[in-house]
């Protein structure tokens, strides 16, 4: 597995400990690339899509966390991490309480196209705020009035899959909900 890039630098804009955390731009042999369907546990209105993945555990690596989410998320587990594409601080309102968040978006690719996932592996939070998955061409989420997170998504997509991954992440704006 590749080394951890070196974080954004400067002053963290939030303030306070972060928790480390690794997501994953999967994307399909299409091109596509498989959100999850979230929401609040108590307001299934207030519903968003995101990457797979989540917070770094113990003494695992980012690497390692990106892989452990995906299988726990997903099933999926027949992917080979690529690079870090992006990074992200983030700080949101969830399930009653603040999490502040430093993200690393790794890419991965799988042959495998599953409609239906095997999420087996859900926190009990998890199991009360993912409502689903679905596989989004660039164009779908071009045109999507859902929200998704990050929040420029689907122009970050369209970058990648013109140009290939960045030589180095590429830093995304600090985004407060």
């Amino acid at each position: 597995m590749s080394a951890e890039p070196a974080g954004p630098p400067g002053p963290d804009p939030l303030g306070g400990e972060l928790r480390k955390v690794a997501r994953v731009v999967l994307l399909d042999a299409q091109d596509r690339i498989l959100l999850l369907h979230g929401h609040e546990p108590d307001d299934t209105a207030d519903d968003w899509w995101f990457t797979p993945g989540g917070g770094v555990e113990g003494d695992e690596t980012r690497e390692e966390a990106a892989l452990r989410e995906l299988a726990e998320e997903t099933g999926i587990t027949d992917v080979e991490l690529g690079p870090v594409l992006w990074q992200r601080k983030c700080s949101f309102p969830f399930a009653g309480r603040r999490w502040d968040q430093d993200e690393w978006y790794y890419l991965a690719r799988t042959t495998g196209t599953r409609t239906v996932l095997a999420a087996a592996g859900l926190t009990e939070l998890e199991r009360r705020s993912v409502a689903g998955a679905r596989w989004w061409t660039c164009r779908e989420l071009t045109e999507a009035h859902e929200t998704v997170y990050p929040t420029r998504l689907a122009e970050l997509l369209r970058t990648l899959l013109d140009e290939g991954p960045p030589a180095r992440p590429k830093v995304l704006d600090t985004e407060i909900v």
